[in-house]
């Protein structure tokens, strides 16, 4: 079994909707047949005895070693603890290699068990053993250490119910939510509105308290300190029991709570030094610690916290019940877990001194034995859900708190008796604010119920109803694509949004080119969702791309499909046929909104026309016959077509009805152009699905001008001594077929001379470069043959003869020459041409061809 090919599939994919690892697994013959092996599923399953029934996706398909792996792989991840449920293999047209596909839930996870699922069943095969547990541990310790913690997590999961998309931007829990203009960001409990000036002041615990206490909110008493004798000091002045704390730090770290001699004072302040160079000594509140978590101008949870500590059962010895306390699964290392383990540390066993224990004492029965003096969750406190205790006044005193300090998410702790009576009335105070704060003892705490504090979080920072999403349109096919986006952005454009677009041509965001290229894949639309001054985007959606990562959004708006012609790359990536590339195309249309999402289709072709059994949305059908049955059924059904009617594309829905003049569309050349006429019905279906008023989608038509700048290489016109020049970068039969068409429907002068420069990708099957020259054998005088900057795998010359050999029977072409070099080629066109001639060129190199032929239109 060998595996030639493994890739992450990021994004809604040719498979399904879900994230997934996709590998290429070559068999050998006796692999292809699981039976073939003798023992190998009962020593399989010897190893792993959770592993699914073996058996194949599609029913008459045969168990092979591929099949193996994929239920291996799936089935480790599950008893990981991973929440995976799809797995698929598919045979491809070669023997004994198969498509093997994995959901996972984090990709590092998913690659670690598929390399663990190809030792199992190498295992298996040689009858060697497989540690089970370890390879289970391995994938638990990687989940836990990619995967978003509680915090991060809980804020993820309330986005993911208002189906508000997200976009992890870092390892950690750093987190986007929503595209373009609407974007905003989080880490952990920490968003892009927290000021960094109030973090500074929940950091600076002295200000805060001076800040507080002006606010009205009760603080205890104290000052900050710069010796050990400092300490002892501000201690004496307080007259009562005091706590010792670094000023600026966080989680409990070096807090000591209660003290009352000067060795104990002085002990505490060195351990606080070390943590901060500025430290605090103030008046300790006799009571319980709690937790006060503030979002906005409400207070969403409360909890009560307790040190850590184990009760005695006159039996166990104190180390033995930290054991047994940290043996309970919720408790781990880190913010992973809901409950973090006791650390046995020197910490600990300086507490329990304090009480005259030591780690091998027997406490009695029922004894309290606590191990720290601070409260904190992550030394392995526990918590206590108070939340609907809380008296609406001292609801108001930790509200008051956190907008004074000027936090939108802060943890106000406050310790009192308790929380059912007013701060004043008890002597209670607030000792600190808290930015960023842990959301664990909220979401799970040790007693009481969950509150959903991710939920407040989310609804803090987006309306109600609010999904943070812009415009999308999605546009696919294989002719048509790039100017049909190029129109809908202009639509858009017209009614005042800043348009990000891709294209085979770059990345653009208004009328900025941002990138060049080819960016037509899923990474250049996830950098126009990332991008901040988009409001609405239109992405232009190529088959290589879906196959190599999937989809680079999870739903769109829109999806629009043009046509799906038979040169348009068979052949690669086993995608063979074109049953098999119309499947890769409808992915988009699989994905547009349930309901409020519409498909814009080519009713002309039919298996465009077939996809609408797949929108979970409504559909909008093209086509320039309003009498072509899909139309005629569809209209019958009272939904909406747009036609072509004399010199109009008309937009009927029901009883409605709305005509654009052709001549009020550049771009169809006042009808002449029938692609083009094509492309503006599906750029006007676009806008009306996006509910666009009509004098917008009309100015967006009208303001699209189909030059050299506004659309590079999509028949550029140009003149040359009084000849006509058109640049295309038309690149296979379906495409040349229509250039043709377009150009006999131009008007022409009696003794009009046709000459075309053409060369051909070599990663094109050999009928489709043999059928591009038979059409243009028929209806050009002259052809100029050249080869293309890359072969993609062809030996020289190879396009050349393939090319030459579809002119053998061209019945109008006599004058055929080969040229070496682009630029050369259109060089040697352009010296044959007169007055009233026309020379189609198709491009290669979009950019540098185009300079090319306005200098030389500019030297003329």
């Amino acid at each position: 079994m060998d595996v030639s090919r493994i890739r992450a599939l990021r994004g809604p994919n040719l498979w399904s909707r879900h994230t997934a690892i996709e590998a290429i697994i070559s068999c050998s013959e006796t692999e292809r047949v699981i039976n073939s092996l003798p023992g190998f599923e009962a020593r399989l399953r010897e190893r792993f005895p959770e592993i699914a029934l073996l058996q194949p996706t599609v029913s008459d398909d045969i168990v092979s070693m591929a099949h193996a792996l994929e239920f291996a792989t799936l089935g480790l991840q599950a008893q990981a603890g991973c929440p995976v449920t799809f797995s698929r293999t598919a045979q491809t047209l070669e023997p004994g290699v198969y498509q093997v596909v994995v959901e996972y839930s984090e990709e590092a996870v998913g690659r670690l068990a598929f390399e663990l699922a190809q030792t199992l069943c190498q295992s298996a095969i040689a009858d060697q053993p497989f540690d089970l547990a370890d390879a289970l541990r391995r994938l638990r310790e990687l989940d836990e250490e990619v995967r978003l913690g509680p915090s991060t997590g809980s804020i993820v999961y309330a986005a993911t119910a208002r189906k508000i998309p997200y976009r992890r931007l870092t390892e950690g829990s750093m987190v986007q939510f929503g595209w373009g203009s609407k974007q905003r960001r989080i880490q952990a409990a920490e968003t892009d509105r927290t000021s960094a000036v109030a973090e500074s002041i929940a950091q600076d615990k002295e200000l805060t308290k001076r800040l507080l206490n002006a606010a009205g909110v009760p603080v205890p008493s104290g000052r900050p300190v710069n010796s050990s004798a400092d300490a002892w000091a501000a201690a004496q002045e307080i007259g009562s029991s005091v706590v010792v704390k670094p000023q600026d730090g966080n989680q409990g770290k070096g807090v000591a709570v209660n003290l009352t001699t000067r060795e104990q004072v002085e002990a505490a302040y060195e351990v606080a030094f070390k943590i901060s160079d500025e430290v605090l000594v103030e008046r300790y509140l006799p009571g319980y610690d709690y937790r006060i978590l503030v979002v906005g101008n409400k207070l969403v949870a409360a909890a009560r916290r307790e040190p850590p500590l184990v009760i005695g059962d006159g039996v166990h010895s104190v180390r033995q019940l930290v054991e047994q306390v940290n043996s309970d699964p919720r408790r781990g290392v880190g913010h992973a877990n809901s409950l973090t383990r006791i650390s046995f540390d020197d910490i600990a066993l300086a507490r329990l001194a304090e009480d005259g224990l030591t780690a091998d004492s027997i406490p009695a029965r029922g004894m309290r034995v606590v191990l720290r003096n601070n409260a904190n969750l992550s030394t392995g406190g526990t918590a206590t859900d108070v939340t609907d205790d809380v008296h609406p006044e001292f609801a108001a005193r930790a509200i008051a708190a956190a907008q004074m300090v000027g936090l939108d998410i802060a943890g106000v702790d406050i310790v009192c008796k308790n929380v059912l009576r007013p701060l004043e009335e008890q002597g209670g105070g607030v000792v600190e604010l808290n930015a960023a704060p842990g959301l664990r003892m909220h979401l799970q705490p040790s007693f009481g119920k969950g509150r959903a504090v991710g939920e407040a979080i989310i609804a803090n920072m987006f309306a109600a109803g609010d999904d943070a999403r812009i415009p999308l349109v999605a546009v696919a096919g294989t002719n048509g694509k790039t100017t049909t986006v190029r129109l809908i952005a202009s639509i858009l454009a017209s009614k005042g949004l800043r348009v990000g677009m891709t294209t085979t041509d770059g990345v653009y965001i208004g009328n900025r080119r941002i990138d060049t290229g080819d960016c037509s894949g899923p990474k250049s639309a996830k950098n126009v969702l990332f991008h901040p001054d988009v409001d609405a985007a239109v992405l232009e959606t190529a088959r290589g791309g879906v196959l190599r990562e999937g989809l680079g959004f999870d739903r769109c708006d829109v999806a629009v499909v043009t046509n799906i012609g038979s040169g348009d790359h068979l052949g690669l990536s086993y995608i063979s046929t074109v049953e098999d590339l119309a499947v890769v195309k409808r992915v988009i249309v699989q994905n547009v909104k349930a309901e409020s999402g519409v498909a814009v289709l080519n009713a002309a072709d039919p298996m465009v026309a077939r996809m609408a059994d797949s929108c979970p949305g409504k559909v909008t059908f093209f086509a320039c016959d309003r009498n072509h049955p899909v139309m005629a059924m569809h209209r019958a059904r009272g939904r909406r077509i747009i036609y072509l009617d004399g010199d109009s594309i008309v937009a009927s829905e029901g009883g409605f009805e709305q005509r654009i003049l052709l001549a009020e569309i550049p771009v169809t050349a006042n009808g002449a152009i029938g692609f083009q006429i094509e492309n503006a019905m599906a750029a006007t279906g676009a806008g009306w699905a996006l509910g666009l008023d009509w004098d917008v989608i009309r100015s967006g038509l009208a303001g699209f001008v189909n030059d050299a700048q506004s659309a590079p290489g999509r028949f550029n016109l140009f003149n040359y001594r009084g000849a006509t020049l058109i640049a295309d970068y038309g690149h296979n039969p379906d495409a040349i077929q229509a250039l043709v068409n377009a150009i006999d429907n131009m008007p022409a002068t009696a003794n009009c001379r046709r000459s075309v420069v053409i060369s051909g990708a070599g990663d094109r099957r050999d009928e489709d470069l043999r059928q591009q020259t038979e059409i243009l054998g028929d209806a050009f005088d002259q052809v100029v043959l050249y080869q293309d900057m890359c072969q993609r795998g062809r030996a020289d010359g190879e396009v050349l003869a393939l090319l030459q050999l579809g002119l053998k029977n061209a019945r109008r072409t006599s004058d055929i020459k080969e040229i070496h070099g682009e630029f050369l080629a259109i060089d040697t066109a352009l010296a044959d041409l007169k007055p009233g001639d026309l020379c189609l060129i198709l491009i290669d190199q979009i950019e540098e061809a185009l300079e090319h032929i306005a200098r030389r239109v500019a030297e003329a």
